[in-house]
């Protein structure tokens, strides 16, 4: 949540990987979401439902459909380019009507408690795993306070595998966490952690795998997310050096040819108020 170490993400990529991230995020944990939704009756009006670093909007369009309507979202991020995506593309429910979306712009780290007031549901995609031990306890503190559900998708648990194996794939995962826990940054702790501090206010905490399973007909992602892995993996050990080099066009040579096969261990993160819990 702070301005410093969170990456910036660009719009092309983020359009780039939203079929593989629709495809992995758990159906499982919208399933109980919704049963507790339904548990607790909340104020007259619409479901509001917070999503903390919207990026493009990608968690609204794969989520909204399969809440209950009506809706309103509220799209958080620092990025106006990417709130601008997200406003031309907002989601819509499961008859397919847009539903009503405000935005606000501004760092996460400066979020209150009077920022989430009356929320429904706060969620978020691809953010547990950038933020800090200190970042996830305010954020779990804050939800808390709001007294609302939090789904957290598509964080990364430290594990790849890729076919056809390569002699240097172990040393460049090694590489490529260490980046990710950069500084205090969470990286692959991130859901271990998060659920720590979830239970801490009170939650009742539910996870689930949600891995990218990437063929041939997401080669263009393939490339693109080995060149950042890598690449990450060369800033955090520069003497991999050549070999790293070595080892990325030998692994684009083989994902131009459609012959890269790779499965990106995420986890996603359900937190349940405990009193939704104990009415379901």
């Amino acid at each position: 949540m702070t301005a410093t170490d969170t990456p910036h993400y660009t719009p092309d990529w983020l359009q780039l990987r939203e079929g593989a991230d629709a495809a992995a995020r758990a159906p499982e944990l919208v399933d109980s979401l919704r049963a507790h939704l339904a548990a607790r009756p909340g104020p007259d009006g619409p479901l509001v439902v917070h999503d903390l670093g919207c990026g493009t909007g990608s968690m609204g369009r794969w989520l909204a459909p399969r809440l209950p309507a009506p809706q309103r979202w509220v799209l958080h991020d620092r990025d106006p380019r990417l709130l601008q995506r997200a406003v031309e593309q907002p989601p819509c429910d499961a008859q397919g009507t847009p539903v009503a979306v405000g935005t606000r712009r501004g760092d996460l780290g400066r979020l209150t408690a009077d920022d989430l007031a009356g929320a429904s549901l706060v969620t978020a995609s691809a953010l547990l795993d950038v933020l800090t031990r200190e970042e996830v306890d305010r954020l779990a503190a804050l939800c808390a306070e709001a007294g609302c559900p939090v789904l957290l998708a598509l964080s990364v648990v430290g594990r790849v595998e890729l076919t056809p194996a390569d002699p240097l794939d172990d040393e460049i995962l090694d590489a490529f966490n260490a980046h990710q826990r950069r500084g205090e940054l969470l990286g692959p702790d991130a859901v271990t952690v998060a659920t720590a501090a979830f239970e801490r206010q009170g939650a009742v905490v539910r996870t689930q795998c949600s891995p990218w399973r990437l063929g041939p007909e997401e080669s263009a992602l393939t490339a693109e997310w080995l060149r950042g892995w890598v690449g990450a993996a060369k800033e955090q050990r520069p003497d991999l050096g050549a070999r790293a080099e070595a080892y990325l066009r030998r692994r684009l040579a083989v994902c131009e040819a459609g012959g890269v096969g790779a499965v990106v261990h995420h986890r996603d993160l359900l937190a349940l108020p405990a009193a939704v819990e104990a009415a379901a």
